[in-house]
């Protein structure tokens, strides 16, 4: 199949501002904080972002096209062959084993876990557990010899090595044991960083005993401290669609998995302590950039701290408009598309400046079909 260009980066840039929330606890059980530009800023790992991004994708893209991380890989496929066969749990079990074992995937203290989270499509386990359907009875009855020898020559690793879901060939998958099942990522998500500083504070918290009688015993039944912080955050990723067509060897497939990606990364939001703080929100910019050159992460927008008494975000969405056109004004590099959605409704300086650079504003679902059209524009002129 032909590619696109040599390299084709979709970026996002999202500004967000979140109420006080601990979106992601360190080992202190704090909000993960990183020092940038001298001062101390809130940080939310690229792993608890990438993690809330999978699980809004989930929701969206039907269970075939999508893939499943667990230690329990044998348990799963056992399930299936069991549905498919209607063989007893110990010899579906058997069997599975039998079938993952030319994998050499390394076993887990458990019994029938895997030593490391394995990252399958739910197609390709249903593959796996179809090569044996009409034998399974046949098989069962074989030492395990014989079925070591029978299971030699069918394609397993064949069947984990192509056909792969959007999630898996989004985000990837490394398996240390077997190079051949690696997955290079067509997906980079960076760590959302606060565009200013911030200080770490502390909600003290009681909890009633509702059966305590008044007047016997006073207090609380419980005490406690949450950490938390607020801030505005720079939240960037980047897909590289030339990888995610190799990945996935299909083009419209390719193009809706960038399409569900940038919706799931602009919606998604980690979860932590999120019945205590109620934290969700929408962004308030999202800028989406394609590139044939390299991707860009404009967070040095933000090196300098912002400083406001007032309208972080409005600032924030200036500084981000500046860097980007003086980055594009020095390097060269207009990048082929842009578009742009935003919430700011000042008649002044912010909405002048984020159209002057970035174009006019739409509407998320806008900028979606936007971008939908640019792409399959894009690897049809490659095709």
């Amino acid at each position: 199949m032909a590619l696109p260009p040599p390299r084709t980066y979709v970026d996002v840039h999202i500004l967000q501002t979140v109420p006080p929330a601990n979106l992601n606890r360190d080992d202190q059980g704090n909000p993960k904080e990183a020092y940038y530009g001298g001062v101390r800023r809130s940080r939310v790992s690229s792993q608890a972002w990438k993690r809330a991004t999978r699980v809004h994708f989930t929701e969206r893209v039907p269970e075939q096209d999508l893939a499943t991380r667990t230690r329990r890989i044998n348990g799963a496929l056992a399930d299936r062959i069991a549905d498919r066969t209607g063989l007893d749990t110990e010899a579906s079990a058997r069997l599975a084993g039998a079938l993952l074992a030319p994998l050499k995937i390394s076993a887990g203290k458990k019994e029938g876990d895997t030593a490391y989270l394995f990252f399958y499509g739910h197609r390709q386990l249903d593959d796996v557990a179809a090569l044996i359907h009409d034998r399974a009875a046949e098989l069962v009855a074989l030492d395990d010899t014989e079925l070591v020898a029978e299971i030699k020559q069918l394609p397993v690793q064949e069947k984990f090595s192509t056909g792969h879901p959007m999630d898996v060939a989004l985000f990837g998958r490394m398996v240390a044991d077997i190079p051949a099942l690696n997955v290079d990522a067509a997906t980079q998500v960076a760590h959302a960083l606060s565009t200013h500083a911030v200080e770490l504070e502390f909600d003290y918290f009681t909890a009633v005993d509702d059966e305590t009688k008044k007047g016997e015993e006073t207090g609380a039944g419980m005490i406690g401290t949450i950490g938390f912080n607020s801030a505005t955050l720079y939240r960037y990723a980047s897909v590289g669609l030339h990888q995610l067509l190799r990945n996935l060897t299909d083009q419209e497939a390719a193009v809706t998995a960038v399409e569900e990606f940038v919706t799931s990364f602009a919606r998604s939001m980690p979860t932590g302590y999120g019945n205590s703080f109620a934290h969700r929100t929408l962004p308030s910019l999202v800028a989406v950039v394609v590139r044939d050159d390299q991707p860009v992460n404009l967070v040095s927008a933000f090196e300098e701290p912002v400083a406001t008494s007032s309208g972080i975000a409005a600032a924030s969405a200036r500084r981000l408009a500046r860097e980007y056109a003086t980055a594009t004004r020095a390097w060269g590099d207009a990048p082929a598309f842009t578009s742009l959605c935003h919430t700011f409704t000042d008649s002044g300086q912010t909405t002048e400046l984020l159209s002057d650079t970035f174009g006019e504003a739409v509407t998320f679902p806008q900028l979606l079909a936007g971008l939908r059209t640019y792409l399959t524009d894009t690897v049809k002129q490659a095709a």
